[in-house]
């Protein structure tokens, strides 16, 4: 299996390719898996966003993009659930994997439900999503045995601390991405600090969440004239100032915040990836990866 090793400063993790399974990892490790990096844009090597942060052997997963499932299992992490998910919004790239990820890890031995954290309309998601399955559900539910062992404990949030449990505090902070309710991250574990932006556009309070942390994994969207879809119609340099951060900005951001590492991921463009890190570098010094799906740190 590839493995990618990356020069950084010495206070940051290694990067590795995802090769091992939690199980080996001792209780209080952290390991972040980029699973996805995606956008909307359907590419075929990579994977909507999400991202795990894997803690001994308990799997924290932010976002559900396309594919889930799959990554999770190239990753060598549990396809019968997870300890939770976090949804930053709920724009359908963020989301389309949720099915896989509730039905699968039913059909692969989850019988009880695993908390679910998110904006207003979490609720409400699931519960149709039980009604499109219900054939589906019917049936297996006579062929497991198991009443309501695909059900999930979806809770709807507001900012604060969501998780707080054997050494892992999971805090949920707004950010700014135009009109919909979006949550940024901030993850603090037995000796690692993480913030997940989400999608959002340059944030003083993902600033303020951020400043000093271990890893902060970002978006970005590159700077200069960008189409993002196929409708000319669309005020595109509008669209981007309200929802997203361009690369010139989040370098600003991060010299900002200043962690020890910064992770760029739904990144909508592959082939800019030299352009954004240089951006990216007119302002933050330290280190930076441009993610990959299924890169370990």
């Amino acid at each position: 299996m590839r493995i990618v090793t990356l020069a950084i400063a010495a206070a940051c993790l290694p990067v590795l390719a995802a090769q091992s399974q939690p199980a080996s990892s001792p209780a209080d490790s952290t390991i972040i898996i980029t699973l996805g990096t995606g956008t909307p844009r359907p590419l075929p090597d990579v994977m909507g966003p999400a991202t795990a942060v894997v803690v001994g052997r308990r799997v924290f997963l932010f976002d559900a993009g396309t594919g889930i499932e799959r990554r999770l299992a190239a990753a060598h992490l549990p396809v019968n659930g997870v300890e939770a998910l976090f949804l930053t919004h709920l724009h359908s790239d963020h989301v389309l994997g949720i099915a896989d990820l509730v039905l699968t890890s039913w059909i692969f031995g989850r019988n009880q439900p695993f908390a679910v954290y998110g904006p207003t309309g979490t609720k409400s998601m699931f519960e149709h999503l039980y009604q499109a399955f219900a054939v589906d559900i019917k049936e297996r539910e006579t062929d497991y045995g198991v009443a309501g062992g695909y059900r999930v404990d979806a809770r709807e949030i507001m900012p604060g601390v969501v998780y707080d449990s054997g050494g892992v505090r999971v805090t949920a902070f707004r950010v700014e991405h135009g009109e919909m309710q979006a949550f940024g991250y901030r993850v603090d574990t037995p000796n690692r600090s993480i913030v997940i932006s989400g999608d959002t556009r340059p944030s003083e309070t993902l600033i303020k969440m951020a400043t000093g942390v271990d890893v902060l994994i970002h978006e970005v969207i590159p700077s200069g004239p960008i189409q993002l879809g196929n409708r000319p119609n669309v005020d595109w340099a509008k669209y981007i100032a309200t929802h997203h951060t361009t690369s010139i900005q989040l370098g600003e951001v991060a010299a900002r915040a200043n962690p020890k590492l910064l992770i760029v991921s739904h990144n909508t463009r592959r082939d800019t990836s030299a352009q954004v890190l240089a951006d990216i570098r007119r302002a933050y010094k330290g280190p930076v990866v441009i993610a990959e799906d299924l890169q370990r740190f």
